[in-house]
């Protein structure tokens, strides 16, 4: 990751001229962070349980990315299925529309500050639309029994609103990105690596850092959100263990409610983050070793495309895929469990 920390975004570091995106104090420990920290909890005791019913080990994953630890966090199995198996998913309307919105709001900033309008927004949606579907033919499916096309202009329709939408919210008239759709990768002391790509960096005159996620969701209720700074302060992390520069400002935009979420971090709380993050590690690592991946049904079960697979729906899981071999005995389970547990 390069950006040079002498770039100039106008106003970055500052609070935006829409209300919505003032400056809010750092977000108290409760309820919401609380959920983060049992689903940590649950992840870790799940690992440990099922550590003790396989002698085998395997190879564990790499690398961790911030949608990789919330799938461990929401159902190992699920982790398994994307990870380890790579089962193929359909795509979703709601998914390849935040896919070319994405592409149209980065590509935006290619043109000089005064062209950056709404209109030109806009103008850049059917060339990102011919582009995506070149890259990821299968998406072209989502509208095939669509009449005359009609599906097809209603959701491109959708995708135009939530870029109308960004104007309301920021002005790219007077933002210079130091970066946009930036790869990061960091490895920590105990050898994890993480790795994500953030949307947009803002670095001030002065050195402040503001990262940056366009969301075309709708904005939380206040008690999550910290489930959704989550990917946030993973980005955080990774930022300040490369230029060892705690950014300024951590920014959600939610285009599909016109709201901005914002959160200033602290060092405790990357430092917190860490901990959870080498606590869940530890979980995947256990449960790669035992080749069990247990299950942990919820609401969002529904909207799986793994049903077919998964032995709460009466299916069975594909052959586990990693080569294992005989388990070294394994270290007590409980300093990954506190870890797990720290927080607030």
């Amino acid at each position: 990751m390069v950006w040079s920390m002498e770039t100039s975004t106008e106003g970055a570091a500052q609070p935006d001229s829409n209300p919505a995106a003032a400056a809010d104090p750092p977000v108290p420990a409760g309820p919401a962070e609380a959920t983060v920290d049992a689903a940590v909890d649950a992840a870790v005791k799940t690992a440990m349980e099922t550590a003790t019913e396989s002698e085998s080990t395997a190879i564990p994953p790499a690398s961790l990315s911030p949608s990789r630890a919330s799938d461990f966090m929401q159902c190992p199995l699920l982790y398994r299925f994307r990870v380890i198996d790579r089962l193929p998913e359909k795509p979703s309307e709601a998914a390849t529309r935040g896919t070319l919105v994405h592409a149209v709001l980065e590509r935006l900033f290619d043109a000089p500050a005064a062209e950056r309008t709404a209109p030109r927004a806009k103008s850049l949606i059917p060339g990102q639309w011919d582009r995506l579907r070149e890259t990821r033919p299968e998406v072209v499916e989502l509208f095939a029994d669509g009449p005359e096309g009609e599906r097809l202009a209603r959701w491109l329709g959708e995708a135009e609103q939530l870029v109308e939408r960004w104007f309301t919210l920021e002005d790219p008239s007077r933002l210079e990105p130091a970066e946009r759709e930036l790869f990061v990768e960091a490895e920590l002391e105990s050898g994890l690596r993480l790795r994500g790509i953030i949307d947009r960096v803002d670095v001030a005159p002065t050195g402040e850092v503001r990262i940056v996620d366009y969301k075309t969701g709708k904005a939380p209720r206040p008690e999550y959100s910290e489930g959704a700074l989550f990917q946030m302060k993973f980005y955080a992390l990774v930022v300040w263990r490369l230029k060892h520069v705690v950014p300024r400002r951590l920014q959600l935009v939610y285009l599909g409610s016109g709201e901005v979420l914002t959160y200033d971090p602290v060092l405790a709380d990357l430092e917190r983050v860490e901990r959870k993050l080498l606590a869940l590690w530890e979980a995947i690592r256990r449960a790669t070793e035992s080749g069990i991946w247990r299950p942990r049904p919820t609401k969002l079960c529904g909207w799986c495309d793994h049903q077919a697979h998964c032995p709460e729906f009466g299916g069975t899981p594909p052959p586990y895929p990693l080569p294992v071999a005989p388990r070294e005995e394994q270290p007590p389970p409980g300093r990954a469990a506190e870890h797990a547990g720290e927080g607030g």
